[in-house]
Parts: structure tokens; sequence; C-alpha cells
């Protein structure tokens, strides 16, 4: 890397990589970060712009200045309910101010946040309870009952303390109307005022009261090192594992994508990738608050209603998942919309076909710009230059980072053109798995003198320095952008009483380009009695929608190895014959 410098401003020895060539001319290869909290990003987008909009709902303003202080009173609240330096706060919502100011101003009461998917079910649930020892969960009203369920199950000492419940309606006007009201499909979901739960050994707290606080936040007190966020992710076996991500680590990808793509206080942009994500949280959220531009907020993915905000706010940045450019696309009420504003389109996830990014470049001029990265990365690890993306491709490595293909056996770097894995090392790398030092170590290897993350996906760099995915070594399906790890999903099916093994796999989807299928050995006393669809209901119930699989299939008997072992590479192979 060249132009390298440390937190004190020296330099290192330039060097020189193919895909430097096509590194951005306006930007350097790494940058000097500040040595603030996430915090001090919207402390001083506040400052700089108190009447400017941070974020838009449903035809609802935020100002910086008001955001600014809900978050301090909620921050204080916090306090108030026990919340000191260093504990992990549950934060499950869909995309809403709330969540955003929920989000700063945990980081604000000196804790850590834990984002949880809000399509994630009471067994689910638990996990993200229990493994963070969480006593403190914020949510919305729909998600509050399986929530407080959750913790319920568990044992007294494992338990919430406290719940603190928001309404959509808490942060829009519920008779708006025109371009910004949302879909009558969504009418019931965002306008039902739900009882509030019971919480066994705890209590249940109105977000109206919680920023009623009049007591004073805590002192700021944390700093670049400390751990900021603790996002869960699946693998190959066992339960999801929390992913340690410092102050620093995060304000690294929020400062780089805010360079990376032209980053201003004037960009407007569409938040409708879920800011429980890991891109949605840091290349979104983060990223343009410390810009001091505007987020124009969707809850859920809609595209009549995607089309009427880019058209309406005139929305400058939006990135996304391929398949919501497909959908908008594909509207009826297409030639209605004005895109006329868009200036960067881009999004990972999945691959974009090249016919839909080939039509975005002849009628709009757009490039589409793909990234790659994993949670464990802040997402990006990598990313496509503005001006000289590829298509189908992960794109170069980030700014400040170092990543090299190695051979996964031998961890000899390979050479140009062949396969192998990807490994990254950089400023954005997590710290490692939370009370998983078995996990951590696994996870990295030295190399070159250096700690690299071994990110388990299998690909390739050509002679420029770009990079391509190729396969994983890693067993996971990527549904429409979400990932899905079939261990995860078999251990919840066997919870149903039909269930005597289970064997997840993907199969192929014409839309969301991979999705679940599920071979299942049922038992002798349930064959006969319960069908497929049934077992499709259960799984519904008791997982989140993105994991359910699509197909099922029963068998009599699972392929196995010599050693027991299901041979799900086999029944993989099957399937996409």
């Amino acid at each position: 890397m060249d132009q390298s410098s440390s937190s004190t401003g020296s330099k290192v020895k330039p060097e020189v990589r193919a895909h430097h060539r096509f590194w951005p001319k306006r930007l350097p290869h790494a940058i000097t970060l500040p040595e603030t909290s996430l915090w001090d990003n919207l402390e001083t987008s506040a400052r700089r712009y108190p009447h400017k909009a941070a974020f838009v709902f449903f035809g609802r303003i935020f100002s910086y200045a008001e955001v600014l202080q809900k978050a301090e009173r909620l921050a204080a609240c916090l306090q108030g309910l026990g919340v000191k330096k260093g504990d992990r706060v549950v934060l499950n919502m869909q995309n809403c101010p709330q969540l955003v100011i929920a989000h700063f101003a945990i980081l604000r009461a000196n804790a850590v946040v834990v984002p949880v998917n809000p399509m994630n079910r009471t067994e689910e649930l638990k996990h993200y309870i229990l493994d963070p020892d969480a006593k403190v969960a914020i949510t919305t009203a729909d998600l509050a009952a399986e929530l407080a369920q959750a913790s319920n199950a568990l044992a007294p000492a494992q338990r919430l303390a406290h719940l603190l419940v928001t309404h959509f309606t808490d942060a829009f006007d519920a008779n708006v109307s025109g371009d910004d009201a949302p879909p009558a499909a969504w009418t019931d979901w965002l306008l039902t005022r739900h009882a509030l739960p019971d919480l066994q050994d705890g209590q249940v707290h109105r977000w109206d009261e919680a920023l009623a606080a009049t007591s004073t936040a805590p002192v700021l007190s944390v700093g670049p090192a400390d751990l900021a966020l603790l996002p869960y992710t699946s693998g190959t076996t066992g339960l999801p594992k929390g992913c340690m991500h410092t102050h620093a680590s995060i304000m690294h990808n929020a400062v780089a994508s805010g360079l990376w793509c032209n980053g201003s206080a004037e960009n407007v942009v569409l938040m409708v990738v879920p800011l429980f994500h890991i891109t949605g949280m840091v290349s979104l959220m983060h990223t343009s608050i410390r810009n001091g531009a505007t987020l124009i907020l969707m809850p859920r993915w809609d595209r009549e209603l995607a089309g009427r905000l880019i058209s309406g706010w005139r929305v400058t940045h939006w990135t996304n998942i391929p398949t919501m450019v497909i959908d908008l696309l594909a509207s009826p009420n297409f030639e209605r919309y004005d895109l006329s504003s868009l200036v960067y389109v881009g999004g990972g996830g999945a691959a974009m076909p090249q016919a839909v990014a080939q039509r975005l470049f002849e009628q709009f001029g757009l490039r589409y710009v793909e990234g790659y990265g994993l949670t464990e990365t802040a997402a990006p690890s990598h990313s496509n230059p503005p001006d000289a993306p590829r298509q189908q491709c992960l794109g170069i490595p980030f700014m400040s980072t170092d990543a090299r293909v190695i051979d996964p056996d031998t961890l000899l770097e390979m050479p140009t053109g062949e396969q192998g894995e990807i490994i990254i090392h950089g400023p954005e790398v997590f710290q490692g798995y939370w009370k998983r030092p078995d996990a951590t170590q696994a996870a990295f290897i030295e190399f070159e003198g250096k700690r690299f993350f071994r990110s388990g996906d299998l690909g390739h760099v050509d002679a420029d320095g770009y990079f391509f995915l190729t396969d994983r070594l890693k067993r996971m399906i990527n549904a429409s952008g979400f990932k899905v790890w079939p261990a995860e999903v078999e251990a919840l099916m066997f919870r149903h009483p039909a269930v005597q093994e289970a064997c997840v796999i993907s199969t192929k989807d014409s839309y969301r380009g991979e999705s679940v299928k599920a071979v299942i050995v049922l038992r002798p006393s349930h064959k006969g009695v319960v069908s497929e669809q049934d077992v499709i209901d259960w799984c519904r119930d008791n997982m989140a929608v993105y994991k359910v699989p699509r197909v099922v299939q029963f068998v009599e008997a699972l392929p196995k190895s010599g050693a027991g072992k299901v041979m799900w590479r086999l029944l993989q192979e099957v399937e996409y014959k």
C-alpha cells in the first residue's frame, strides 16, 4: 500500500500493486483515521448542520439537531436502566428513525450495539439475549411480544431486565398522504398500536417515556479501541457468533466509503437495505451521518414506493441488492419515475446480471458498482472503482486494505488467475469472535508478517488486480443477499417432531439467485401424516422467513460417509446437475 500512514502520520514505504492503475486518482490508497468515537460523527454533523435533514421517514423530517437531542436523552435513560460502559444492548428493528436514534444512544451510553435481524423468531432470539449477556433490548411494538417470549423462556438470571418499545407512528404522521405515504399493504403493520408484552422478572418501557428523561447522559468515555458493535454471523457449525468491532474498525469504513463514493453533505441516500445488516449500518448509516447527508428511510422493499421516493426526494445515492434494481425496472409504472438525480448505484450480496447493468448504463449513464465484504470486515473489504467498475466482479481491495488469494491447504499465494481462498488484512477487520477464542484463532493466519482474516470464500485475481468470487469453502446459501447457513437451519428443523434427519442445501432460483431446500428423513411415526407443506409452514413459524426452505423433499435415507457424516456436497451436486 502506498501513501499509508499510522495514527502519528508517519509514512510507510510505497507498495505498488496491479490494481493501483485503476485506483481513483483523487484518492490516497490508505487513510489516517480520526481518533474519536463514532458518536463524535453525529455530534459534529449536528453542530455543523443543525437544521439539515438527517433522515426522512414517510414525509417526517428529522433534523440533525433533533436526532442528537433524542439520542442524548435516550442515552440518559439507558444509564438510568443500569447500562454501563461495555454493556451489550440488543437492537431489534426494521429500518426506522428510532433504530438510528437508538443505535447512537447506545454508543453515547458507552455501550455496545447488538444488531438483530427483525425476521428472527423466538428460538433464534434466545441466542441474541443469552450469548452477549444482554440485559436491555430496544425494539418496535410489532416485534416486542416475540422478544419478550424469548427472554421469558430463559432461566431467570439470563433474562432481559428491561425492554424498551416504540411504535412506528412515534416517528411519522399516520395520516400522511401523497408520494410519501406507505403502501396500502403496510397499513396494518405500521399503524397498529400493539399492547405492551409481559416481561418476566423485568420492566417494559415506552419510547416516549424514555425520551422524556431529564437526567444528563453519562460522560463519553469510549475511544477508537473500545468495542462498539457486536453483529452476529453464522457459520458452518453451531450457533451464530458475535463479531467484535471497535469504534476504529467501523470508523474506517464509514470514512473510506464516504471518500470512495464522492460523499458530501449534499448526498441524498435511499436507505432500504436493512440497517441491522453490516452494509446498511456502516456503508450507509454511519457514512451518511458522518458526511452530514440525508437518509430517506424505507422499512422494507417496495418498488413503487422506492420509485416515488427517488423521484420526489431527488435521491443521489442508492446502495441495494441487485434484485431490487431488477424489480424496479420491471414495474409497470417505471416510466413515471424520474431517476435522473442518481449519480451512484451499487451494491453486493449477489452478482448483478449483465443485461440489467447494461440497461442502467445505456438508459441512465449509471455504472453499477459491485462490492464485497463480510460481517467480519465491516463490509466492504473490496469495491469496484466507481470510474472503472467491472461487471460480476468483487472489485479491488478497499482503502488501507491488503487482500490476497492463497491455497487454503498450503497457505501459499496463488498465481494470477488461479483459484484459492481470499484473505484480508486491514483496519476494518474485526477483533475476533465474542467468547470464541477457538473460532477466532481458526479465522486468522499470519501471512508476510501480517494478520490476515480467512474469508472462507474462493476466488481469483486477474492480471489487473480485480477479484472475482468463484466458490465457497464455507457452506452457505445466498438468497437475494441474505446469507443462510445450513447448519443453523438444520438445527432449528430438528425441533420439528416429524424430522428424524435433515440436510439443507441450495436450489436455483431465477429471482433470488439461490433458495433453501431441505432434504428430510421423516420419523416412521409421521410418514404419510406430515406433508412437505406442513414442514414449510412450521418453518415459517419458527425461523426468519429468508431461512425457510422453499422446497422440501422427503427421502428414505441421506447419503453418509464411512464416518457417518451426511454427504451434503453429494446432495448439492445432484441438485445442480
